[in-house]
């Protein structure tokens, strides 16, 4: 990670945040974009990184970022998209507004985060790494917006991966299960959602942002320079195990 340089757009979040710290103490430098300039500051000068203000939908938006931060740091060898959203309704109950800005935050902002990315990869390779959900994998209930949004993240991973490769672009996706982030705030801080969503994961906990993130950054060193294409699971078993009951 030394000396790389890296955008990761919604660094502000919990996921996000933890990556760029993670980069910034290998060495590497790091752009966050978000839409609140505000609550990206923070870590902004905690790291010393660069702040770029931006709609991760908007590709434009994304297109300048991606642009900017190659001029910046001389190169761009990773991008991370880290925008996403949480709507847990059943179908019928889910607004078309609010399947339309689930797949908006989650699969357009990865579709343009791809798009712009090898714009500049191509020349020179990288690494690009998209979030998914343990939900894809398994059915849950009132998942189905947001399962559907990161189902094409999933298959854009693939395509893309596999459009790319010849270039030296690799692009991969984690699919976490639930991790205690803001985003998720309304179910972790909730003691009977919590308990029962712990009680889902095998590994008898939820994640926490250090146990994604550090996946992140391997998919986006070097070192995985031999990994493209691949749904990563971090999810404490979820979408892979049944085991026995903990009591």
């Amino acid at each position: 990670m030394r000396d790389s340089v890296h955008l990761i757009i919604g660094g502000g979040g919990g996921i996000g945040s933890c990556v760029a710290r993670q980069i910034s103490a290998a060495g590497g430098r790091v752009a966050v974009m978000g839409r609140d300039p505000e609550r990206l500051q923070p870590l902004v000068s905690e790291l010393d990184a660069k702040a770029i203000s931006g709609d991760a939908t908007d590709f434009d938006a994304v297109a300048s970022a991606v642009k900017d931060v190659a001029d910046w740091g001389g190169r761009l060898d990773g991008v991370l998209n880290c925008a996403g959203s949480i709507l847990l309704k059943p179908a019928h109950l889910t607004t078309e507004a609010e399947f339309a800005q689930t797949i908006a935050t989650n699969l357009t902002s990865s579709f343009a985060a791809v798009k712009a990315s090898v714009g500049v990869m191509r020349k020179t390779g990288g690494s690009i790494v998209l979030m998914s959900t343990a939900a894809v994998r398994i059915g849950l209930a009132n998942h189905e917006a947001i399962a559907a949004a990161k189902g094409g993240v999933e298959g854009l991973t693939r395509a893309a991966a596999a459009t790319y490769a010849a270039h030296g672009v690799r692009v991969n996706a984690v699919a976490p299960g639930l991790v205690k982030t803001p985003l998720s705030e309304k179910i972790t801080s909730n003691a009977k959602a919590l308990e029962a969503s712990t009680a889902m994961h095998p590994l008898g906990r939820v994640g926490e942002p250090e146990d994604v993130a550090s996946a992140i950054c391997w998919l986006l060193d070097p070192s995985s320079g031999w990994v493209t294409g691949q749904l990563i699971g971090v999810d404490g078993g979820l979408s892979t195990l049944k085991t026995r009951s903990r009591a």
